[in-house]
């Protein structure tokens, strides 16, 4: 494997990264075959999108997740390219930027899921403002961890000073630990709407389908992402190896199953289960009783708007 050269600055890596230097064979065949995954998923949910728009029926989630694909596709091209120029330590950046930023669309997803859960079964307690303010804190920190994933890998390859590097290290064990813990709070606010406290005589009723199912799709999405959020932390955490000597979770089916395949896997999942029925809420949602004013859960996909401000 050839090695990019340390002539910089930006300076190529001198430990062993997860995925490793992409090479023609075999990343450029895998990466044609993910970009044509994504692909396919920012077509579907652009299509479902606009149906949905046609009939007044906003789902503006639907546009997040065809933007994540968008990412992805762009991730892929820039991996292609570095597989091509593998000298080209500018690309490499690009790359790994885009390796670490785009699913946090899907962690920011599920949480807006599992918040509308909270306030459906327990409209006291999942509108309360307290609540609301907590998660917007949190939106708030992990686009701050966004910011800090970035400088880390820009500012560590353009510094050879080993105390400069420590710390950008600390900086990315730092936000990759927040983003795991951020992947887990959708399950904290199922926790809290379905076991904690006694049913609501409030309780009210959204979108399309039981409740039931949308508990299942939003656990399910959670835990994939806890799995891609908790390996990426867990190989941050691990001791920098050589490029010589890369350890298994450094290997390419690691780099593309922990991350690229259970993200199709999600996105499978949301457009399969077609959660802009399932977590359609009324527009303009702002307190309790307000998902009861919208359409019945037989016609939700006709009228109203999930695009809830007080939901993000």
């Amino acid at each position: 494997m050839s090695q990019m050269q340390q002539s910089g600055p930006p300076y190529a890596s001198r430990t062993a990264g997860v995925g490793g230097l992409p090479e023609v064979i075999p990343d450029i065949p895998i990466s044609a075959v993910f970009l044509v995954l994504y692909l396919t998923s920012a077509i579907t949910n652009m299509t479902i999108l606009q149906i949905n728009l046609r009939r007044q029926h906003k789902f503006i989630i639907s546009g997040a997740l065809f933007g994540f694909s968008m990412s992805r596709i762009i991730t892929f091209i820039l991996r292609i390219v570095w597989a091509l120029n593998q000298h080209n330590v500018r690309l490499a950046i690009a790359a790994n930027v885009f390796v670490n930023a785009g699913v946090l669309v899907v962690y920011v997803v599920n949480l807006i899921f599992a918040q509308r859960i909270l306030r459906a079964r327990q409209p006291a307690i999942g509108w309360h403002p307290v609540i609301s303010i907590a998660l917007k804190v949190f939106y708030v920190g992990i686009g701050a961890a966004l910011i800090l994933v970035i400088f880390a890998v820009v500012q560590g390859s353009y510094t050879l000073d080993v105390n400069l590097l420590h710390i950008v290290r600390d900086i990315q064990l730092a936000a990759t630990t927040y983003l795991l813990v951020f992947t887990t709070l959708p399950i904290w606010l199922l926790v809290v709407a379905h076991f904690l406290l006694p049913k609501s005589a409030d309780e009210e009723v959204f979108g399309h389908g039981s409740m039931r199912s949308k508990v299942l799709i939003n656990l399910l999405s959670t835990c994939l992402c806890i799995l891609i959020a908790g390996f990426k932390t867990g190989t941050a955490w691990e001791p920098p190896r050589p490029l010589s000597n890369p350890a298994w979770y450094h290997s390419k089916p690691a780099f593309y199953v922990f991350s690229f395949v259970l993200e199709l896997f999600i996105l499978a999942l949301f457009v399969l289960s077609r959660v802009d029925k399932r977590f359609h809420v009324p527009n303009g949602s702002k307190q309790p009783g307000d998902y009861s004013q919208g359409p019945s859960e037989q016609t939700t996909m006709e009228k109203g708007e999930s695009s809830d401000h007080s939901d993000r």
